[in-house]
């Protein structure tokens, strides 16, 4: 019998599941090593709760997926440096490459005072809490009546709408460190915060910072538009609260009475235009706003515990790759391991961008394949290795139990989507722990 090629890909998100499908489709042999229990990874944990439509169509792509033969299934196994298994763990049974496509697990910090005062968070560890991904889904926030989030992108408005609609937040401020022309969210996220704008202020806002868009030339039209154009598809009105826009502004400091966040102190900045794109720079003055909340919306970064070498919170590329798919390096500096998705570059596009750098990835380790002939790693030696470790593991059967038994208490609960909150629930929905 011919021998097959043994891949493991670490992350069972978009990039990781896409990837692997793209390397079984060409008859590679895939172990999928998964952190958490269920796959889908920011698919899953990130996407607003109440898209169920969008949500359950991705499902039905990642279920194709792990019902390929040549794909083996192993969650609840966390790699790094201190988790079950390392990478040179992985490394060492024996596998023809590896792809690393565990995402973008650490946060963002701009290191200011202030940063570890009650009610100051960062988006992801926000978004996962109401996501239900375990740990954070027991995590106790304090949000309270007025928020703050730094940044204007997509995630900013999903917090926004999470703090009216499910904290019932009466205030809710982006602060944006450049103007109105630089805000990164769609028209389509927009679409459902927008109703909450105060337009008389916003108004105000405008008038504010133009000063600063001559300056450098920017036509004021450029970011009313990018604002304003969601009007017209707004969603209605449910919560009587504000949102607003706070432009030219970059958070300096967080302060708090008791341990707990009462202000935020922000330095105001003007625009100048740095290689040809508008830069903020700023210019010593500051003031305070009254929040009870801070949460950062300002990206992600790769795990540094993980175990391959890291710069500017990116995992290291090669340079000068020798797979190389449209133009793009998919190798780390160690030679058979490759990375994909957010683990290749953090916090870059949505799901479909994902699932592109994922299939990419994969198409670069075919390319590398082509100079070597399969190793002797076993699929049933890896699943005996795996599964002797001192925990739960879950495989691809386990899913569908899983799966099944939560349909069966949504359909009783009336819900849409019903989703365990905890790891031990899952395990004992899956008859893999006693109930307690």
């Amino acid at each position: 019998m011919e021998k097959q090629f043994f891949i493991a890909v670490i992350g069972a998100g978009p990039a990781g599941l896409f990837g692997a499908r793209e390397l079984a489709s060409h008859g590679v042999r895939v172990a999928l090593f998964n952190r958490d229990i269920k796959a889908g990874g920011l698919a899953e944990y990130g996407i607003y709760p109440v898209k169920h439509t969008m949500k359950e169509g991705l499902r039905k792509q990642f279920r194709q997926a792990l019902e390929l033969a040549e794909i083996d299934y192993y969650g609840n196994v966390v790699v790094g440096v201190n988790g079950d298994m390392t990478l040179d763990n992985i490394r060492a049974m024996g596998f023809d490459a590896v792809l690393v496509t565990a995402g973008a697990q650490g946060t963002k910090s701009l290191n200011l005072p202030g940063e570890d005062t009650e009610g100051v968070y960062h988006a992801k560890d926000v978004v996962y809490h109401y996501n239900k991904l375990p740990p954070f889904s027991q995590r106790k926030f304090r949000f309270g009546k007025r928020g703050a989030i730094i940044g204007a992108g997509n995630v900013m408005v999903d917090i926004a709408r999470h703090l009216i609609n499910f904290q019932k937040a009466e205030e809710v401020t982006a602060v944006v460190r450049r103007g109105p022309g630089e805000v990164n969210f769609t028209k389509d996220e927009m679409k459902h915060l927008i109703t909450y704008l105060d337009l008389d202020e916003f108004e105000r806002e405008m008038a504010r910072v133009r000063p600063a868009l001559d300056a450098i030339q920017q036509d004021p039209e450029i970011g009313r538009h990018k604002v304003l154009d969601a009007l017209s598809k707004a969603d209605p009105k449910t919560d009587n609260a504000k949102f607003h826009f706070d432009f030219l502004a970059s958070p300096t400091a967080m302060y708090g009475e008791n341990g707990l966040l009462t202000k935020l102190e922000v330095e105001e900045n003007i625009l100048v235009m740095k290689d040809g794109k508008p830069a903020a720079k700023g210019t010593g003055v500051k003031r305070t706003l009254d929040v009870d909340t801070v949460i950062f919306a300002i990206g992600d970064k790769v795990d540094e515990s993980f175990g391959l070498p890291t710069e500017w919170g990116e995992f290291k590329k090669n340079q000068e790759p020798k797979f190389p798919v449209e133009g793009v390096s998919y190798e780390s500096p160690i030679e058979g391991v490759f990375v994909g998705g957010w683990s290749r570059k953090a916090s870059e596009g949505l799901v479909g961008y994902a699932r592109r750098d994922g299939v990419n990835a994969a198409k670069a380790i075919l390319h590398y394949l082509e100079t070597k002939s399969p190793a002797d790693a076993s699929p049933e030696a890896v699943t005996e290795k795996i599964r002797s470790l001192p925990k739960p593991v879950i495989l691809k059967d386990d899913l569908k139990r899983l799966e099944a038994v939560e349909a069966e208490e949504a359909k009783k609960r009336g819900l849409e989507e019903f989703k365990f909150a905890n790891n031990e629930e899952m395990l004992q929905a899956m008859g893999l722990i006693e109930t307690a």
